[in-house]
């Protein structure tokens, strides 16, 4: 057997004048677009991201240096007010995020399944829900799930209250089920058919084939692309602070108006939510890219 480091015509010299075929180089994380936030993330050089922290920090002292409030100042009230915003806002940002993505999984891969029907009755509806909620915006669905789920409910005498961080979950768990159903989908879809075959000539069942053959060979190939989902949904929870819900952005904003809405606080408050936002989801972006090499189909 050829050493595959020594292979001719593909990374030494031909040893023969006819054409070598390439191998295909494919990667077994879905779709390719699943993944361009988590490598576009992951990918950016740090010193970027030095370069813009030192302009964050820099920028307020000349923007404002004829104030008396001095960029000192602005650094020590964000310092007195990082334990409120992390514990009582970054903190609800990762539960939402969390739900969100535990509720818009199970019902993904549930989608996921009808879509893959050879009932058209359960293949359709499926594939109409996936493409109306894929291709909606998140924040018009944020607004109809406010405006839809009632405030509370009654049972008898029990008043149940819905907080308003609960129908963020919902309202958020929703474009994920859609993107998750895709990426259930493309998977099953990229297992070679010669699986199904030959799970048919040993007489196995379409459930048995699906879930002792198909699914288990699916499971690398969709950890990439949802971890990078769980990232982008992380990114998009400050969206919720437009439906009143108390997490970082909200609490950022009330914290400066506390200060009596300095300006000087704008680039400091919202510098730290963007700072502990990338290291909350750049640890996760890397993660994804060293999945994505390490379950690469290689042929």
């Amino acid at each position: 057997m050829l050493n595959r480091k020594t292979i001719p015509g593909i990374n030494t010299e031909p040893q023969t004048r006819f054409a070598v075929l390439k191998p295909f180089n494919a990667t077994a994380a879905g779709e390719p677009e699943d993944l361009l936030f988590s490598r576009w993330l992951a990918s950016t050089p740090l010193w970027v991201w030095a370069i813009l922290i030192g302009f964050a920090i820099v920028w307020p002292s000349l923007s404002f240096a004829a104030s008396t409030y001095s960029t000192a100042d602005a650094f020590q009230a964000l310092l007195r007010w990082i334990p409120f915003i992390v514990t009582g806002g970054f903190f609800f940002n990762v539960i939402i995020s969390f739900f969100a993505m535990f509720i818009g999984t199970v019902l993904g891969v549930v989608l996921g399944l009808m879509q893959i029907s050879p009932a058209f009755y359960i293949r359709w509806p499926a594939q109409i829900i996936t493409q109306v909620f894929r291709n909606s915006p998140w924040l018009v669905l944020l607004f109809i799930v406010l405006l839809a789920l009632p405030y509370e409910i009654e049972f008898g005498d029990t008043v149940i209250r819905i907080p308003d961080w609960v129908k963020a979950v919902f309202g958020l768990c929703l474009p994920i089920m859609a993107n998750i159903a895709e990426v259930v989908r493309g998977a099953i879809n990229s297992v070679p058919s010669g699986q199904w075959e030959a799970a048919e000539s040993l007489a196995y069942t379409r459930h048995q084939t699906l879930w002792q053959i198909i699914l288990p060979q699916c499971f690398k190939r969709m950890s990439p692309p949802w971890m990078n989902w769980y990232a982008i949904l992380t990114m998009a929870t400050p969206l919720c602070s437009l439906l009143g819900v108390e997490e970082l952005i909200t609490l950022s904003r009330q914290a400066i108006e506390a200060e009596n809405n300095r300006p000087e606080l704008l680039v400091p408050f919202y510098g730290f939510a963007l700072l502990i936002f990338f290291a909350y989801c750049y640890p996760i972006a890397r993660a994804t890219i060293a999945l994505e090499r390490r379950f690469a189909v290689k042929l």
